[in-house]
């Protein structure tokens, strides 16, 4: 099991900002990446309102907010990644964009060093075919908002070793998040059981069976769902949605993730949720 004191973390948006602020108020020195100084930037200020917000309710102390954010440097280069232990990628959902990360990151950090993907839905088999030790990567599925949500999905590629395994698990826990390991298969579990439930009630707005506030209410009140799958879809991102149930009804063939139609549309005229203000809800400022 290899000592983590340095952890990268490769984008700087809604997840890797959230997945920097829990590393380093857990004690982690963390390095942010992204493309621009003004992407870097944006990911930083996430982080500082995230953590203010804890100050706010008195979850966190003033002294333990600067000490945390203390620990966090941006920069726009990979290369300064030379001394990270873990390196976690959190770009979007594109196999190509993500590989092309790992080679990058795979240059700049020793053979030791472990590489983890927080993609959703990738094959972590079919990214650690492209770096020089394959057994030295892993899955690493945090939820969206990080810092509440305490589930983080050890996905265990085919090449992936035991010693990555108990490593990553032991960031997680330090974390504060619980580990579950699961295998590589699209989707992993949470995705797979999750994803096709948001798809099924988008059919059934469709179907006309219930509006979707109605339909919300109905998961809320029968199924004691804290929050309604279309309510979380508008959360999760309607086009990160649509992209899971791609993945899933590719590589599964099977018919039954089938994307809903009104998913495609509201996708392709960019109602996708809370990012855009409106998705089966709307979320005005």
């Amino acid at each position: 099991m290899t000592t983590i004191t340095n952890i990268g973390v490769i984008g700087a948006g809604t997840m890797g900002a959230g997945i920097a602020q829990v590393a380093a108020t857990a004690g982690y020195h963390v390095r942010l990446i992204d493309t621009t100084d003004k992407l870097v930037q944006r990911g930083i200020e996430k982080v500082d309102k995230g953590l203010q917000r804890l100050v706010d309710k008195n979850a966190m102390t003033t002294e333990d907010r600067d000490a945390a954010r203390s620990r966090i440097t941006g920069s726009i280069d990979t290369q300064s990644l030379s001394n990270s232990e873990l390196v976690i990628e959190a770009v979007i959902e594109s196999l190509d964009t993500k590989r092309a990360v790992f080679a990058e990151v795979d240059d700049a950090v020793g053979e030791t060093a472990i590489l983890a993907s927080n993609t959703s839905s990738i094959s972590i088999t079919a990214l650690a075919a492209r770096v020089s030790n394959p057994g030295r990567f892993a899955g690493m599925h945090f939820f969206n908002p990080v810092a509440v949500l305490t589930l983080v999905e050890v996905v265990r590629g085919l090449q992936t070793d035991g010693a990555t395994i108990a490593t990553i698990r032991g960031v997680a826990t330090q974390l504060g998040k619980t580990p579950i390991v699961v295998a590589d298969m699209p989707g992993f579990a949470a995705n797979r059981i999750l994803v096709p439930m948001i798809n099924e009630a988008i059919f059934a707005v469709a179907d006309g069976v219930a509006s979707a506030v109605d339909i919300d209410e109905v998961m809320k009140l029968g199924a004691s769902h804290p929050m309604g799958p279309l309510a979380l879809a508008d959360l999760i991102g309607l086009d990160v949605c649509l992209h899971i149930m791609e993945v899933l009804h590719q590589d599964f063939g099977d018919d039954k993730y089938r994307p809903a139609p009104l998913l495609r549309q509201m996708v392709a005229a960019g109602t996708l949720g809370r990012k855009t203000g409106s998705g089966f809800h709307r979320y005005d400022s």
